[in-house]
């Protein structure tokens, strides 16, 4: 594992984030919800220069999750306006910093101007190679994990494969992923202590560690406190301890 030269921790190669408690944080702090989402966006940029600093090579948000269309019509359009405007401001710096760009999840329900504004942006970054930030929008891990049989399905279908050559490595080939290793730490903020539909798949044997600080407060110490606990972890993927 990449260690930290200030200070030995373990560093995790690929950091997936929960980022839950926009809302919460609005409430008590007597604002609006889309106040709480602008600070979670400033939180964002947080979590991505931190990771650059600790040295992370992979980190994933989970930005809008597939159920999150069923929140009161006013929310959906603040969050798919701070959306547009996170990709429009945020696109350049990322590039200036050697940041590649992914997005996962389906695109399809996105206004044609986010989408596009989503493709220029991991066609420009795409060579970079400092940190891989994958952000899920509009993404399950069930639905994942269902396109992805469907894709093994019509590759047998086709002639093109047979079933018992489906192996984890091949299946996870197919889901949206594609090419990034599996999360070896999934934060949660917020205090809530489940993973939500979130790379169910890949998540199999990822250490999990969850935070009661809400995602707008989420700092660097926060990243560095997690990544100490998880350093902490003795991770057996399923033999016997010592």
């Amino acid at each position: 594992m990449p260690q930290s030269d200030s200070n030995c921790r373990q560093i995790p190669v690929h950091v997936a984030i929960i980022m839950d408690g926009n809302g919460r944080w609005a409430a008590a702090h007597g604002l609006p919800r889309t106040s709480g989402h602008r600070q979670g966006a400033e939180a964002v940029r947080r979590a991505v220069e931190a990771s650059i600093e600790l040295g992370i090579g992979h980190l994933t948000l989970f930005g809008f999750s597939s159920e999150n269309w069923k929140r009161p019509e006013s929310e959906i359009r603040d969050l798919m306006s701070l959306l547009e405007r996170y990709l429009r401001s945020e696109i350049a710096e990322l590039h200036k910093n050697n940041v590649r760009l992914r997005i996962i999840g389906d695109r399809t329900v996105f206004a044609p101007d986010v989408a596009k504004l989503m493709s220029e942006g991991e066609a420009l970054t795409r060579s970079n190679n400092r940190l891989n930030l994958t952000i899920a929008l509009n993404y399950g891990g069930r639905a994942d994990i269902v396109q992805a049989v469907r894709r093994a399905a019509e590759e047998v279908r086709l002639g093109r494969l047979d079933p018992s050559d489906i192996t984890e490595e091949r299946f996870a080939g197919w889901l949206l992923s594609e090419g990034l290793p599996d999360p070896d730490l999934l934060i949660r903020t917020s205090g809530e202590q489940r993973i939500s539909n979130f790379l169910l798949w890949q998540s199999a044997y990822t250490e999990f560690v969850f935070l009661d600080i809400l995602w707008p407060d989420f700092s660097k110490r926060d990243l560095e406190s997690a990544i100490t606990e998880f350093g902490r972890r003795e991770r057996r993927y399923g033999a016997s301890g010592a």
